[in-house]
């Protein structure tokens, strides 16, 4: 059982460490302080299992259980928070309420075995974790952040700094300051995670930042476009039309 350890205190992974030393099925293939290491170690080591800390710099739990995706299994650690705790007793593989001992430990880690060698749950789990962090999303939104992942790299783009999206099948292309970014992500799902004052869909296919938009104009007799303050224009829908006419008077 390959294991990572994730938390951004150091006597936190050395606890975890030592628990660990009594597993020998059990070999440690990395060690992260942050959330960007995490997803970096996540991705390219590919581990059976992850303990993951919720409240970390750069990025938190959340944001790397969706970063590096529903392969790995997740046992969450944390010292606080009670809203999250209660959401794992349902979703995650695990959770460990610091300060854990090594009983609530090996009981976890013995959790773990079990799923991994029956293999068992496989699509609930992935589906559990998926909802999981769509409630987490939810509990923060609208959205102060976008995060991307691009192989091992993560992008973390402010929401007021995106001017234009478009939905491209399952994925969403977002353009920010000059750079176009590819996130595996429905049009609809990032929609409703962020600002509606600060964000529109304007055409089934297209969302735009309203401060991004200059003008409208009408481009043939039955249809118009948004023309943005960088020049580049965007495709209105009728239903479109109506909402942003309302929004820019």
């Amino acid at each position: 059982m390959r294991v990572i350890i994730v938390d951004d205190e150091m006597l936190a992974r050395g606890v975890v460490r030592e628990y660990l030393a009594g597993h020998p099925d059990a070999e440690v293939v990395a060690e992260c302080a942050n959330g960007f290491e995490a997803v970096k170690a996540i991705t390219e080591l590919a581990p059976d299992l992850v303990f993951l800390d919720i409240q970390m710099p750069k990025l938190d739990g959340f944001e790397v259980a969706e970063l590096a995706g529903c392969k790995p299994r997740y046992i969450f650690a944390t010292a606080f928070d009670q809203y999250a705790i209660k959401a794992f007793e349902f979703h995650a593989l695990d959770y460990l309420l610091k300060p854990f001992s090594q009983q609530r430990f090996d009981q976890a880690l013995a959790h773990a075995r079990a799923n991994l060698e029956q293999g068992a749950g496989k699509a609930e789990g992935d589906a559990a974790l998926a909802s999981m962090v769509r409630e987490a999303a939810g509990r923060n939104k609208p959205l102060g952040r976008v995060l991307i992942r691009d192989g091992a790299r993560v992008h973390v783009i402010n929401s007021d700094k995106i001017e234009v999206i478009e939905a491209q099948d399952d994925y969403v292309q977002i353009r920010s300051e000059g750079r176009s970014y590819l996130k595996n992500q429905r049009m609809a799902e990032l929609e409703a995670q962020l600002d509606a004052q600060q964000f529109l869909r304007i055409h089934r296919s297209w969302i735009v930042n309203i401060a991004c938009v200059d003008r409208i104009e009408q481009a043939t007799k039955d249809s118009y476009v948004a023309l943005l303050k960088d020049g580049s224009k965007v495709p209105v829908s009728r239903s479109g039309y109506q909402k942003i006419r309302t929004v820019m008077q």
